[in-house]
């Protein structure tokens, strides 16, 4: 259900000291800290402990609305846990830049999270002075990722672990994303001959052979092409993990390449990660936006109806925003039909829409 973000300005009494925050670090007390800054800044230096929030407009209009939950947008799984575990009992305490975030607009990241936590009857407080106070006062509070092995461990980490979680509001939009999972035995049809799946899913030859899938690309630096050495498969790899670091858009015209062939020929093409939840999410997300002249918005609500526990994270979802730029003037198709419905979406399940020159 939505909640009302209104003009009202917050109180500046709803706000916890820096000096405060350290006596309570100090005195082990449980707390939760929730940084809304970029990933970047996040990633140079944050206060110890604290969790990483940060929405990009696409899932901050969701949050708006209402239909987003907090613990489902945390994209470690230990800090998730965290969350779900402490959000009930614990003062939830939020910062960002600001010198007097609790002074920040209520559309604001920051302002949103306050809003909704508090609807949902957590103990929320803001930092007074924001993180560069913190920092600036106490430096020795705050820790930054050493290496990029780190940071893997920090900020995302999925192998070896569950991206089942519940949150701590009730099921995770993102729920069955564990490989041994019910809803990963058998790989989703997009549209035709266009298949969303796991790494389990790519090493069953029964499945492949009952979808008709002959094409596979493998967007993971180490699951393994099972079937290479077999003519029938043809096999396409990118070797990007799901780290908020890696740049999979530039494997965008590549990968389009790749299924539109496997389509062409009529032959099932698996697009598919570890988990299909993100990685092999984010390509089939782009091949819809530039093959349906679809917005990223409608692309991923798309493959949210097929798939639901689908959670690209945050960086992948940037480079489809980028990559919906790009694109332009060819989201408006060319058809020449005054009503035109290439695009849309009751059209994708029965097969292609007509394909402009440029395409």
């Amino acid at each position: 259900m939505p909640f009302q973000v209104t003009d009202t300005i917050m109180s500046s009494d709803n706000s916890i000291s820096a000096e405060t925050l350290v006596d309570d670090v100090k005195g082990t007390k449980s707390m939760l800290l929730l940084d809304c800054r970029s990933q970047a800044d996040y990633t140079r230096s944050h206060i110890k402990g604290a969790i990483s929030i940060f929405l990009p407009s696409l899932m901050l209009r969701r949050l708006k609305a209402g239909k987003l939950n907090i613990g489902c947008i945390i994209q470690n799984n230990e800090s998730k846990e965290k969350f779900s575990r402490l959000w009930k009992t614990q003062t939830i305490i939020l910062y960002d830049e600001k010198a007097d975030p609790a002074l920040a607009s209520p559309t604001s990241v920051i302002g949103l999270l306050y809003k909704k936590l508090k609807q949902d009857g957590a103990k929320t407080v803001f930092l007074q002075g924001g993180f560069r106070h913190f920092e600036e006062n106490f430096p020795e509070f705050c820790e930054s990722p050493e290496s990029e092995a780190e940071t893997d461990k920090e900020i995302m980490g999925l192998c070896n672990l569950k991206i089942s979680e519940d949150s701590a509001y009730g099921t995770c939009d993102s729920e069955s994303g564990d490989l041994d999972s019910p809803t990963g035995n058998v790989p989703v049809e997009v549209i035709p001959h266009l298949f969303l799946g796991n790494a389990k899913n790519s090493a069953d030859l029964n499945v492949l052979k009952n979808f008709g899938i002959t094409y596979i690309l493998n967007v993971t630096p180490n699951v393994p092409n099972k079937f290479e050495e077999d003519s029938t498969f043809k096999y396409m790899k990118i070797p990007i993990s799901d780290h908020l670091s890696q740049n999979l858009s530039r494997f965008f015209p590549e990968a389009i390449s790749f299924i539109d062939e496997a389509r062409g020929s009529d032959q099932g093409v698996l697009v598919h990660c570890l988990a299909g939840v993100s990685r092999s999410v984010t390509i089939t997300v782009a091949y819809l936006m530039h093959k349906k002249r679809l917005t990223l918005n409608d692309a991923y609500d798309y493959v949210k109806t097929c798939k639901p526990n689908i959670s690209p994270n945050f960086n992948f979802m940037g480079q489809l925003l980028e990559f919906q730029r790009s694109l332009g003037h060819r989201l408006k198709c060319s058809c020449g039909e005054t009503k035109c419905t290439c695009s849309d979406i009751s059209r994708l399940i029965s097969g292609d829409s007509p394909s402009p020159a440029d395409m």
